[in-house]
């Protein structure tokens, strides 16, 4: 993006024809299909809490960022799962014990690597990214958090398979009985389209790393299956409840601390993560609409981003589902006695991303007696006082039960969290 020209203005259905003129030609070059590839990948079970099913992690997100979901509404995975994809990024996944299995998260994050590769080798999608006017880059910096469309667009295929694999909990509830049927079934369901509309910002990420989802889906007659009519008033009512918490603390900011707005917008998205930026933006009184789900008219025809992206989503799912053989492998829990290097107290974790995710994981270690010598936010390094290998092991353990997925490699720059 540019620095100079006009300034930044919010405006969701500018910014969304935005991305929509430049999708309508093509978005991604053909998917390149990878070859069938065996990954290997750990498990473990998730525990709950003593008279629960939901684990610590879980019930503080519920509690905190839920309200007014109740417990019995929340589906828990039952299994956490670590590999390695095919770019040699780790990934942490979940699965529920009788669906279908951690083969959907695998071949999920999969296919999402594979339509990145083939939005990058979109040549004349980025010809016509490198032509955007000012005009048109300050509603998308005034709008969006990822800014770049590239960007913008990497995420928003991310955030289709995070819905895959995450529904995918519920699968034993569901007409369809293989991971190739099941994706169909989503998409024919219309429940892209749903999350898109009816989920609030945040939501789904930190929800889909704590392996669990706030959704009844009800089969119908004609086979496909929908949200229950509790599940879509839950999903509302709190939508509305993070939308007024965003708007009471915009308004402290601005009207007791005399804060202007891009100083509120810094302090408590960027530094505090307390608020969404969309929802803190918003007028008050109008109802969000996720970019990518925005109908135009587009040389006369009528076009939005968002069945494009699942249409090409499930068709490349489909086919890398039958590509990709898992097999789960024990994992190396490492010694109590052995003692560890300088070297060994430094890890990564790729998914931290603001001030919000250093306290937790910060407060993660710590209540394990775990001290914490330094944690940067740019480079997502961590050093921590492991006292041995195993004792690093189960810090990773409740590292992962809070959504984070730590790694001993150097991470790739990943994207930022956004709604298209």
């Amino acid at each position: 993006m540019t620095t100079s020209g006009p300034e930044p203005r919010y405006d969701r259905r500018a910014a969304s024809r935005v991305l929509a003129a430049l999708a309508r030609p093509g978005l991604g070059a053909p998917a390149v299909l990878p070859p069938p590839r065996r990954i290997e990948y750990t498990c473990a079970p998730l525990q709950p809490e003593p008279g629960s099913h939901l684990t610590m992690s879980q019930r503080l997100y519920l509690e905190r960022f839920m309200r007014p979901c109740r417990a019995d509404q929340v589906t828990s995975a039952s299994h956490r799962i670590a590999w390695t994809d095919s770019d040699g990024i780790p990934n942490t996944g979940h699965f529920r014990a009788g669906g279908l299995g951690p083969i959907v998260p695998i071949a999920m994050r999969e296919t999402v690597l594979t339509l990145w590769h083939a939005l990058q080798a979109d040549t004349a999608l980025a010809q016509r990214m490198s032509q955007l006017s000012a005009r048109d880059e300050a509603v998308l910096e005034g709008t969006t958090t990822d800014h770049e469309p590239f960007e913008i667009f990497r995420v928003g295929i991310e955030a289709a398979g995070r819905a895959l694999a995450q529904h995918a909990l519920l699968a034993r509830w569901t007409p369809y009985r293989s991971p190739a049927e099941f994706a169909v079934g989503m998409r024919d369901s219309g429940i892209y389209s749903a999350v898109a509309t009816r989920w609030y910002w945040e939501l789904q990420a930190s929800s889909y790393r704590r392996g669990m989802i706030a959704v009844t889906l009800a089969t119908q007659p004609d086979g496909t299956v929908r949200y229950s009519a509790e599940t879509v008033a839950t999903l509302r009512a709190m939508k509305d409840m993070t939308i007024e918490d965003a708007h009471r603390v915009m308004r402290r900011a601005t009207l007791v601390e005399g804060l202007s707005v891009p100083e509120a917008i810094a302090k408590y998205h960027d530094e505090l993560d307390l608020i969404s930026r969309q929802y803190a933006l918003l007028a008050p009184g109008t109802r969000p609409a996720c970019l990518a789900a925005m109908p135009h008219q587009l040389d006369g025809e009528h076009y939005s981003i968002l069945p494009v992206v699942i249409d090409k989503f499930t068709d490349a799912f489909t086919r890398i589902v039958d590509r990709v053989t898992v097999a789960e492998v024990a994992a190396d829990t490492g010694s109590d006695t052995a003692e560890l290097g300088a070297e060994d107290r430094v890890f990564y974790v790729p998914d931290m991303t603001c001030k919000h995710c250093i306290r937790t994981v910060t407060g993660v270690l710590e209540s394990m007696s775990i001290g914490v010598a330094e944690i940067d936010l740019v480079s997502k390094r961590v050093i921590a006082e492991f006292r041995s290998p195993r004792n690093r092991h189960r810090a990773f353990e409740a590292l992962r039960d809070s959504g984070y997925t730590p790694t001993l490699v150097t991470p790739a720059p990943a994207a930022t969290e956004t709604a298209v």
